[in-house]
């Protein structure tokens, strides 16, 4: 059986427990802030030679030069020809709805005129080159590679620079066959902070990059936020979250295996279910009981759900969104009967799964919409990873001559007033004559 604990809307202290669930606070170790510090400072000192002890001391394996980390074009179109064919068609059908998807999400330059011929818009560019973190080892995952990838070649990106960590040498198959088929550029045998910081400052056969997106490990995203302000990044994630809504009337064993699906990750994940219906809740808690010693990771599920999982008895849906919106989840689950009258109601959400039929895995992998998302509440401020996050917008102002003065007169006062005088004077000089 797993224990995972039960609260109620109604309970006095239950803002104070919820609150207490949802505490994380995702990268804070000082050992590893140190440790993080020493590398970035060693790569951008000696390049190429401390990546590749680096690489030698964490990863197992000793690449004579830095040109041998470099993982040739032709090695990838070798993964993508060798992978089974049923394992070509789940990343060719996913990558296409990934693309349809990113595709709506371009942005365009746009510009327009005023009556005087001034001219206003803005100009939309790609980023000239990107870095892509996949975690390698143990862990594969060549969705992380399509998520990533795609937007930024909708984007227009010319340049995607993939790292990924090859412990013993070993190369995944799946990886570089997702990598392949989404259009990644050139392809590092490398990880861990070592590998930010050679994105980050580049390394002399490595270049460095504009931005970095992609998940790792706490090292990784300790990385990530050191660097970040000399680079961009997508986020520092926290563990996977799912949130169901339900109002009791969808099959209990569908809700489990739903709250399982993210609980699997790791110890850290958090799996929640919030109902109105309390008969309900007890039936998800007979199918945890009954369904859990199916999994395969299933100690990893029961220790999830026992330090972050939940099931929450609320009054109505009113309620059961009220607390959505609090929050704010990475994944939520909408497992009603019709959910786009609840839809209008949520306001703090990473994604949105509406219907008892749409189940997250399916975001994850294959719907379209893109599967990083904010996470610790931070959809109450930030976004899904889009096409968005590889184009930059830079604005357009073309003054004409009539409005040089009328706009010049009020630039000149509130500069005045700022006690900035040049900018005043270089305001007036395109309308006053010199005496």
């Amino acid at each position: 059986m797993a224990e995972i604990r039960q609260l109620s809307t109604r309970d006095e202290d239950f803002n104070s427990r919820l609150d207490e669930l949802l505490a994380w606070e995702s990268v804070a170790d000082e050992s590893v802030d140190q440790a993080v510090r020493s590398i970035i400072a060693d790569i951008r000192e000696r390049g190429d030679s401390a990546l590749l002890e680096y690489t030698t001391r964490f990863d197992k394996w000793q690449p004579h030069s830095a040109v041998q980390l470099e993982i040739p074009p032709a090695r990838l179109d070798q993964a993508w020809q060798q992978i089974p064919q049923a394992q070509q068609q789940a990343l060719t059908h996913a990558a296409q709805r990934i693309q349809t998807y990113a595709e709506q999400q371009k942005s365009e330059s746009w510009s327009y005129s005023e009556a005087d011929g001034t001219v206003l818009g803005q100009q939309v560019t790609p980023l000239d080159r990107v870095g892509l973190y996949v975690p390698g080892g143990k862990a594969a995952y060549p969705s992380s590679v399509l998520m990533n990838a795609i937007p930024a070649k909708v984007a227009g990106v010319p340049e995607l620079i993939m790292v990924v960590p090859t412990p013993g040498g070993e190369l995944n198959e799946l990886v570089l066959a997702a990598a392949c088929i989404s259009g990644v550029d050139r392809v590092f045998a490398i990880g861990g902070a070592q590998a930010i910081a050679a994105l980050a400052y580049g390394t002399g056969t490595l270049p460095a990059v504009d931005k970095i997106v992609g998940p790792g490990n706490i090292y990784v995203a300790t990385a990530k936020r050191a660097v970040f302000g000399h680079v961009g990044i997508d986020m520092i994630a926290g563990p996977s979250e799912i949130l169901v809504l339900c109002d009791g009337a969808t099959n209990p064993d569908w809700v489990a295996m739903d709250l399982f699906s993210q609980a699997e990750h790791d110890e850290d994940a958090q799996a929640i279910l919030i109902s109105p219906d309390y008969g309900f809740l007890q039936q998800v808690k007979a199918s945890i009981d009954r369904l859990l010693p199916t999994l395969e990771r299933a100690p990893i599920v029961a220790s999830a759900l026992q330090s972050r999982g939940a099931l929450i008895s609320c009054q109505d849906m009113d309620e059961a969104c009220a607390v959505a919106n609090y929050i704010a989840p990475e994944h939520l689950e909408l497992s009603v009967a019709s959910p786009e009258l609840v839809v209008p109601k949520i306001r703090h959400a990473g994604a949105i799964f509406m219907g008892r039929y749409t189940s997250e895995p399916l975001g994850d992998y294959c719907a379209g919409p893109n599967h990083v998302l904010p996470t610790s509440r931070t959809a109450r401020f930030s976004s899904p990873l889009g096409v968005y996050d590889f184009q930059k917008r830079s604005s357009l102002i073309m003054v004409s001559q009539s409005a040089a003065e009328s706009l010049g007169r009020t630039a000149s006062v509130l500069a005045r007033g700022e006690g900035l005088t040049a900018h005043a004077r270089s305001a007036e000089y395109r309308f006053q004559r010199e005496s």
